[in-house]
């Protein structure tokens, strides 16, 4: 009955209504980079939770290719707790930052060459709460869970489509890396029962892709030690690849500088999740 009671109120919660207004701004400038942006770019708000207390930050950058007919992807960007910033300048966005000597000034910015925006529509969303400008406004609901953010990142996507109609037809993807490659396929799971139980508005769901993906909590980078181990690899292609940079190997490999280690006690797990097939193609993209 508990059960039955909060699917209930999941739906009810996602019945999209006047309520969602649209607080995106559109940014022509950004410091460090030289001139107005030759892409479109919106950041703003959405509110999920039961009583919108959660704000939901994102940074929107339309195709640069055709916005209309290019396929719209939502992408979270790892950690957990890393902010979508990260996935737009270090990853897979349009703007990165230009190596130089630092010489205590604002760093600058330059257009990225490998963009995934030059035929894509791109959301970053600065998820779980309290991930970069996404913020709780009660202390309740800065409990963060796997299954949290689940449910407000399909809240977040459809209030997100109902303020922005004109993407309502296109293809879209549920993307993400590292740690997000454990919600991401239960994301795109319950963005299809939505759909199945017409939840609107409709989401034009194609299929989800996984970035150097964290699939289990306890898989490690075993598989070249193994290979290597085995006898697969040789010694001088084994130190070779210890200097790759996993999630991005077209970037220098830099060792994280903090000493602080990441509080991750709050995890759900969702490996138990049994994920059915429900039509989507399913893509692994491997860095």
């Amino acid at each position: 009955m508990l059960a039955k009671i909060n699917m209930k109120r999941q739906e009810a919660l996602l019945t999209i209504s006047s309520q969602g207004a649209n607080c995106g701004k559109i940014v022509k400038y950004l410091p460090g980079f030289q001139g107005p942006l030759p892409f479109k770019l919106e950041t703003g708000y959405i509110g999920v939770g039961e009583n919108h207390d959660v704000e939901a930050f994102y940074y929107f950058i339309e195709s640069e290719e055709n916005p209309k007919v290019d396929p719209l992807m939502l992408w979270l960007t790892g950690g957990p707790g890393c902010s979508a910033s990260s996935g737009l300048v270090y990853e897979i966005g349009p703007l990165k930052f230009k190596i130089e000597e630092y010489n205590g000034s604002l760093p600058n910015l330059v257009l990225s060459p490998h963009s995934w925006t030059k035929v894509s529509s791109i959301i970053f969303v600065d998820f779980p709460v309290n991930t970069g400008f996404t913020y709780a406004t009660t202390e309740l609901v800065s409990h963060r869970s796997d299954w949290l953010l689940v449910h407000q990142t399909h809240q977040f996507l459809r209030k997100w489509l109902h303020n922005h109609p004109e993407f309502l037809s296109n293809e879209l993807y549920v993307g993400g890396d590292s740690y997000s490659a454990i919600p991401i396929p239960v994301i795109a799971h319950e963005l299809s029962q939505g759909n199945e139980k017409g939840i609107k508005p409709w989401i034009n769901l194609q299929g989800y892709l996984l970035g150097n993906p964290v699939t289990t909590r306890t898989e490690g980078k075993y598989k070249i030690p193994f290979a290597h181990g085995m006898g697969l690899i040789s010694d001088e292609l084994y130190q070779i690849t210890s200097g790759i940079n996993e999630a991005h190997i077209l970037e220098q490999l830099c060792p994280l500088d903090s000493p602080n280690k990441l509080d991750v006690s709050w995890r759900r797990s969702l490996t138990e999740f049994a994920l059915p097939h429900f039509g989507c193609r399913v893509i692994f993209k491997h860095s």
